[in-house]
C-alpha cells in the first residue's frame, strides 16, 4: 500500500532535507508540505493522509496545537520532527508513532518508517473486522455470536494464577496483582507491589502465559502489567521511566518506546 504522507516544518531547507530521505522508501508517497499549523491543519483534514511528518516547535500553531486540531476526524499516524529532547515524554502522550530528532538519522527513519507500515497493517485488519462483523450483524447475527465467542475463549488462553515455588512454598499469585516482572537468567522476579517472589523459569515461557493486552516487555530484561503504571517519566536518550502504583519505578529502553505510545492517550 502507499503511505500518503505530509511533510509539516517551518523551516523550507528541513522538508527539503526530509523528502530527500524519504525518496528511497518506495511505498512513502508526499503529497503535500506545509510551513506551519494552521496550513497542516487544513490539508489534514482535506487530504486525510495516512501519515505526518510534523516539526514540534513552529510559531504560532505548534506540532501539538495540529494533533488537536484534527482530533475530530480519524486521525492520521504522527511522527515529531524535534530539535528538543525535552517534547519527547510528549509526544508519546500525544500518541506518535516515534520522534525524531533534528538532524534525523536515515537508520531510524528506517526503523519509523517500519513502525508506520505496522501500525497501518494493524489499524487496516481491525477496521476490517469492524467492518465484517457490521455486515455480519444484517445478515448473519448468530456469525457474530461464535466470533465474539471465539475473542473470549483466546482471552481465556491466558493464565489468571500462577503457581510460584520459592523458599519451600507455593504460592499462588493472582496475575492481576503482578506490578512487573525481571529477569534474571533462567528465573524471574515476580513484583506483586507489596512483595517479590522467584521463579524458575525464562521470559520467553512466561511471556507466553500472560495476555500481552496487559503484560508488555517495556526492556530487554523487564515486563510490566500496563494497567499498574501511573506516570511516565522522561530519561536520556530517548528513553523514559514507568512510575508503578507502588513507586517503584521501571525504565524503558529505546528499543520498546513504542510500547509506552500505545497505552498512553
Amino acid at each position: 500500500m502507499t503511505i500518503r504522507t505530509i511533510l509539516v516544518d517551518d523551516e523550507k531547507l528541513a522538508i527539503q532535507g526530509l523528502q530527500l530521505r524519504l525518496e528511497p522508501f518506495e511505498d512513502v508517497e508526499v503529497i503535500e508540505t506545509c510551513q506551519n499549523g494552521r496550513e497542516a491543519i487544513r490539508a489534514i483534514k482535506t487530504l486525510k493522509p495516512d501519515l505526518v511528518f510534523l516539526d514540534i516547535q513552529m510559531p504560532g500553531f505548534d506540532g501539538f496545537s495540529v494533533v488537536q486540531g484534527v482530533m475530530e476526524i480519524d486521525p492520521p499516524l504522527f511522527v515529531f520532527v524535534t530539535a528538543f529532547q525535552e517534547h519527547a515524554i510528549r509526544a508519546f502522550e500525544a500518541n506518535a508513532v516515534n520522534y525524531l530528532m533534528k538532524p534525523v538519522d536515515e537508520d531510524k527513519l528506517a526503523d519509523t518508517i517500519e513502525r508506520v507500515r505496522q501500525r497501518l497493517a494493524e489499524k487496516k485488519s481491525s477496521d476490517e473486522a469492524d467492518r465484517l462483523r457490521g455486515v455480519l450483524s444484517e445478515v448473519a447475527p448468530e456469525a457474530v455470536e461464535d466470533m465474539e465467542g471465539e475473542d473470549a475463549e483466546a482471552a481465556g488462553r491466558y493464565e489468571k494464577l500462577i503457581n510460584v515455588k520459592d523458599r519451600g512454598q507455593i504460592f499462588r499469585v493472582e496475575v492481576d496483582t503482578i506490578e512487573h516482572i525481571e529477569a534474571a537468567g533462567d528465573y524471574m522476579c515476580i513484583y506483586t507491589g507489596d512483595n517479590s517472589l522467584i521463579l524458575r523459569e525464562t521470559m520467553k515461557d512466561l511471556e507466553r502465559r500472560l495476555d500481552p493486552r496487559t503484560f508488555q516487555r517495556v526492556h530487554r530484561s523487564t515486563i510490566v502489567n500496563l494497567d499498574q503504571v501511573r506516570q511516565v517519566k522522561p530519561h536520556t536518550n530517548g528513553e523514559c521511566f514507568l512510575v508503578l502504583d507502588s513507586g517503584a519505578e521501571v525504565k524503558v529502553s529505546r528499543s520498546y518506546r513504542d510500547v509506552v505510545a500505545r497505552f498512553v492517550h
